[in-house]
């Protein structure tokens, strides 16, 4: 038989009230007003007008936090790749599925990663001036911790995608386990690897921006 047109297929209509629903209690509980959104735009006028005036005093101050950001999320990127490349391998499950150790290995890298990511830097900054004071070395911690897991969880992932079958070559010639993950695995996600740290280092000059909040350096 012919395919019936969308709009007389039951379940494409179940599915359009269904986001219909989620959007409209959504914007009940997230108190979507576009009549306030409208009506008060004369509130920005003065935070514009502060914006395009800017206290030109403090530039040697601003330059020195920037400096000191643009190194927080640099020496903080630096310092969790050899971790988070190590770690890695034991939160991929195609390299740890084989044995029961391989597993716990892989249930406790994963738990790590999860837990410790789901705390904010803003978080971690503030357990790290606890523990080594107020300054920037307290926010480069802050942003290490967190990179860790992060990069860690990404590489991960980019480790279960490769193709096997260079894997299984190199495992056939007899090739002790190092060996397979030097020129099995670590050729395929060199590229994976650097994309994705070019990419934490973006999200960690970010987050520099915002430790100052709480003491942990940073413009």
């Amino acid at each position: 038989g012919a395919i019936p047109p969308w709009y007389e297929r039951p379940n494409v209509w179940v599915v359009l009230v269904l986001l219909a629903l989620t959007f409209t209690v959504g914007a009940v509980v997230t108190d979507v007003s576009i009549r306030a959104l409208l009506e008060n735009v004369d509130r920005t006028r003065p935070m514009i007008s502060n914006l395009l005036d800017p206290d030109w005093s403090i530039t040697g101050r601003v330059v020195e936090k920037l400096i000191e950001t643009v190194f927080l999320a640099l020496m903080a990127s630096a310092l969790s790749l050899p971790f988070a490349f190590v770690l890695s391998f034991f939160g991929a499950r195609n390299l740890t599925r084989g044995s029961a150790w391989g597993r716990l290995a892989y249930a406790l890298a994963r738990m790590f990663m999860n837990i410790t990511r789901s705390i904010e830097p803003l978080i971690w900054g503030i357990i790290f001036i606890v523990w080594v004071g107020v300054g920037p070395f307290a926010g480069m911690l802050a942003l290490f911790i967190h990179s860790v897991a992060a990069l860690g969880k990404l590489y991960s992932e980019a480790i279960e995608s490769i193709d096997p079958g260079p894997v299984e070559a190199i495992q056939a010639t007899g090739a002790r386990p190092l060996q397979v993950v030097r020129f099995g695995i670590v050729p395929q996600v060199i590229p994976p690897f650097l994309s994705l740290t070019v990419y934490r280092r973006d999200i960690n000059v970010r987050m520099a921006t915002i430790l100052g909040l709480v003491g942990g350096g940073g413009i």
